[in-house]
């Protein structure tokens, strides 16, 4: 099994490769395989944003991983005005939806009943097969409801990096 604890900036050269859906992603213990068929093992620190695509990974025995981001069903998002738009995005917002935002679109999971409210809104909504890459969000560390004596799980925010494309 290839065992992976270790994330790494980019590199130009790698060994294997995971093709990972964002849920997948998103995971710190996951057993998978690789592209090539190989078993996998990632054991990734907890508390970290989902494994973006092209990012890579260095095994224990010193190869590098590349990920991957699976094509996935989507809905793919546009409207007739900047304004439109940005209400979309606010009632998905508010639905707590994992969204990928666009230069004037956004893209969601498929899911008919968000589909059938993003139409009622006057939005244009086409079902796609692509990668998902959504926002990671303001704040990392996960989103939780503490209660008292689960300290260990109140982790401090660290602020996104505004404006910064992956």
């Amino acid at each position: 099994m290839l065992v992976i604890h270790r994330r790494i900036a980019p590199q130009p050269v790698w060994a294997a490769e995971l093709h990972l859906t964002f849920e997948a992603r998103s995971k710190s213990r996951l057993r998978c395989f690789s592209a090539e068929g190989e078993d996998v093992g990632l054991f990734l620190e907890r508390g970290q944003p989902p494994l973006f695509d092209g990012e890579c990974l260095e095994a224990e025995d010193g190869r590098i991983v590349k990920v991957c981001a699976r094509p996935e069903q989507l809905l793919h998002v546009i409207c007739a005005s900047a304004f439109e738009l940005t209400r979309a995005a606010y009632h998905l917002g508010n639905r707590h939806v994992a969204l990928q935002v666009g230069d004037g679109w956004l893209r969601l999971l498929d899911d008919y009943v968000l589909k059938a409210m993003l139409e009622q809104l006057g939005a244009q909504v086409e079902a796609i097969e692509a990668p998902f890459q959504p926002e990671h969000g303001a704040y990392g560390g996960g989103h939780h409801h503490s209660r008292h004596g689960e300290e260990a799980f109140n982790y401090a925010p660290k602020l996104h990096q505004f404006g910064v494309r992956l």
